[in-house]
């Protein structure tokens, strides 16, 4: 391999108001390299991408690009340059087709019009590249987000001209969807591509990456040989202690509730197009795991319950009331939260402080009319601050200079806020860091422990397996099962997720 570093931070730091985001970083790419860039929300990760691609100005240190000082102004000007970025969410147009998604800002002309042909025919070769097969004539909004991942990598792939920068690209991908990326990745890797790799899947990391570099509370901790270290000892580096296998397993010795008061029921309840009748139900102090591949159908279960999505089929029973019609409003006030999987999209209010997104919920509760006093809003906000330890300078910061794990403890002080019975967490550790997940793991028991219901939604089968008591298995938008007790176990998860309902059926009886 050719050693030759391609791009190189010295001495890099950056303040916000309040923040210390980065203090002295240093970080460098070879050369045909994957290299994984790590550490806990808030250890300034996302800080430095943004600074190496310009969408935020350095306080101090320097940028060298193949040995040149440069100081991007702009993404753009970094693109120039050669440094592309596929950010965590995906920033792309869905109105547009995906060859125009692929192409815009740059697309090829004939006589002085667009030439649709060769755009058209340039996408496609540029998707075979990532085994991607779908009609690029076709407007992206048709698509899955996993597949708008996709193109957006895509494009990156095609403007990048010697170093890519990859921000969480897998946290929307299937097990076989991650494979492709990889084979893409590798095959870019031998062709001289430097990639920059952020990833909060310890396995992906030692699965594709040569080396990584731990940051921590925004300084530099050090860089490794990834075959080099153990997992325990990039964990331990990660969070400044000892890391321990009780950190990891918070659920292992978890109470089951086995006959409590059932405080949901959902029977046959479905969506025509969107979820076959399904029936569960929910014991107050339970918490309730719903795993499955990506388009399973359990975020379609979790809007219906809530009634962000309506049920053409089916009831939903709660605390013995059946209910004719349910939206989002009427969910709140009969004691649902909901913490939605894309927090930036559904979840945050990016310009309002951490109080006003705390109180946004209990607001609702209590109607247009039963203002919230300040004074109580700043007391209910520093309370969650300090039990859900929210890293930030006060409530008063804006919720978009929070780290992914902070925001995340944010939509979760909303709900609890409005003492909720039964929580709805949507991947609710998705893109944050090994610590914060052990804290959140942990924070949903001791929330069950104190009588809540909760129904939890992971892509991770140990986090479901770690934190559930019962485990509806879910594919292609059918129920396959349930799985409890000494059943409850990853390798028999992804064999009936594997095998299917041909084999499980619509049944309850696994371990049940």
């Amino acid at each position: 391999m050719d050693q030759k570093i391609v791009l190189e931070a010295s001495g890099i730091s950056k303040s916000f108001p309040g923040v210390k985001a980065l203090s002295n970083v240093s970080f460098a790419l070879r050369k045909g390299e994957i290299h994984a860039l790590m550490g806990e929300n808030g250890a300034g990760k996302s800080t430095l991408i943004k600074v190496l691609t310009g969408v935020h100005e350095r306080d101090e240190g320097e940028i060298r690009l193949s040995g040149r000082v440069i100081s991007p102004k702009s993404p753009q000007e970094a693109q120039a340059l050669g440094i592309s970025t596929v950010y965590q969410e995906v920033n792309l147009c869905p109105n547009l087709t995906v060859a125009e998604n692929i192409f815009i800002g740059r697309h090829p002309r004939k006589r002085g019009l667009i030439d649709w042909e060769t755009m058209n025919r340039e996408s496609e070769r540029l998707l075979d590249r990532l085994e991607l097969d779908v009609d690029v004539r076709q407007p992206l909004s048709h698509y899955s987000v996993a597949v708008q991942q996709m193109v957006a990598i895509a494009r990156a792939v095609d403007i990048s001209n010697g170093i890519l920068i990859l921000d969480e690209p897998t946290s929307s991908l299937d097990a076989s969807e991650v494979s492709s990326l990889f084979k893409v990745m590798r095959k870019l890797k031998q062709e001289g591509l430097g990639i920059v790799f952020v990833t909060h899947f310890l396995d992906q990391v030692y699965e594709v990456t040569d080396r990584i570099t731990v940051l921590r509370n925004g300084e530099y901790v050090g860089t490794y040989e990834t075959e080099q270290l153990t997992k325990t000892e990039l964990v331990s580096h990660m969070i400044g202690r000892e890391w321990n296998e009780t950190d990891a397993k918070a659920g292992a010795a978890k109470e089951i509730p086995t006959g409590g008061e059932i405080f949901l029921t959902a029977g046959s309840l479905g969506k025509r197009g969107s979820l076959h009748p399904i029936d569960l139900h929910i014991r107050k102090g339970e918490v309730l795991g719903l795993a499955g591949l990506l388009g399973s159908g359990r975020t379609e279960l979790a809007k219906l319950i809530f009634g962000i999505d309506k049920a053409d089929e089916g009831t939903l029973t709660i605390s013995g009331e059946q209910l004719a019609d349910m939206y989002p409003q009427k969910a709140i006030q009969k004691g649902l939260g909901f913490t939605p999987e894309d927090r930036k999209v559904a979840g945050i209010v990016g310009e309002l402080t951490i109080r006003e997104n705390i109180v946004l919920a209990l607001q609702a509760r209590k109607g247009l009319f039963s203002y919230i006093p300040l004074r109580k809003q700043k007391e209910i906000t520093q309370h969650y601050i300090d039990l859900l330890r929210i890293k930030t300078p006060s409530g008063e910061q804006k919720i978009d200079n929070l780290s992914g794990g902070n925001q995340q403890k944010v939509i979760l002080a909303r709900w609890l806020a409005t003492q909720p019975k039964l929580l709805i967490l949507d991947e609710p550790t998705r893109g944050i860091d090994v610590g914060s997940k052990a804290e959140i793991r942990k924070l949903i028991l001791d929330l069950a422990a104190t009588g809540i219901s909760i129904l939890i939604i992971s892509a991770e089968l140990e986090e479901i397996v770690q934190c559930a008591s019962r485990i509806i298995v879910l594919r292609d938008r059918i129920k396959i099962g349930e799985v409890s007790g000494e059943s409850m176990r990853e390798n028999v998860i992804m064999e009936m997720i594997a095998k299917g309902a041909e084999v499980y059926g619509d049944s309850d009886g696994i371990g049940a």
